[in-house]
């Protein structure tokens, strides 16, 4: 079985990635940081999503040998300037809490109109192996809106309509997994970075 690491502890990351993957690699395990030997994670210090997931990608490849995954993603809000961007799993202060990340940017987005009230989803997927370094970044944009809606996905995603559901207005949180992949900043980047990954196990990891 080919095997991928991705530098994550997040099962729904982990279960995506492979969903993804096995589109073009079919078999592919992704392991995550819990299916390999514990080791000193880097801080997360750079000011891109680029710059963090190049960190991770990087230490994953230096540990386990295998071609090594990571991404950094997170939300740009317009009215908050671009923010949380790199800071959004932890907008709220330690230790992350995506609830309370989701309070907390509901309280201050409460006098915003609807209008002004657009975002974007960011982010950027980092391939280390052998061979080198490969980095695709991916883009949704949306609005967010005012409560919570969803059990689905992950961090933000009940509060983000993105564009391409702005009629029925249905969540990032209440799309079937499937149509999420197809439109999100994550699915799109791993798509564009897929057939590396595809290259890189056919030529056992030295692509």
């Amino acid at each position: 079985m080919s095997q991928v690491f991705l530098a994550t502890r997040n099962p729904k990351k982990l279960q995506e990635m492979e969903r993804l993957l096995r589109e073009h690699v079919p078999g592919v395990e992704v392991l995550g940081l819990d299916d390999v030997a514990a080791y000193a994670e880097p801080v997360e210090d750079q000011p891109t999503f680029e710059g963090n997931a190049l960190l991770k990608a990087r230490k994953g490849f230096e540990v386990t040998g295998l071609p090594s995954l990571a991404d950094d993603s997170g939300l740009c809000v317009d009215a908050l300037n671009g923010m949380p961007g790199v800071l959004s799993a932890r907008w709220s202060g330690p230790p992350k809490d995506d609830a309370r990340n989701n309070t907390l940017l509901l309280a201050q987005l409460e006098d915003v109109p609807d209008e002004r009230r657009g975002a974007h989803f960011a982010c950027a997927v980092v391939l280390c192996h052998a061979g080198g370094v490969q980095t695709v970044t991916g883009r949704m944009d949306g609005r967010i809106i005012r409560e919570t809606r969803g059990d689905g996905g992950f961090g933000y995603d009940v509060l983000f309509v993105a564009d391409e559901h702005a009629a029925e207005g249905l969540t990032s949180a209440e799309l079937p997994p499937g149509e999420k992949d197809r439109i999100s900043h994550r699915g799109r980047a791993l798509r564009e970075i897929a057939p590396t990954v595809a290259a890189v196990l056919g030529a056992g990891g030295a692509a």
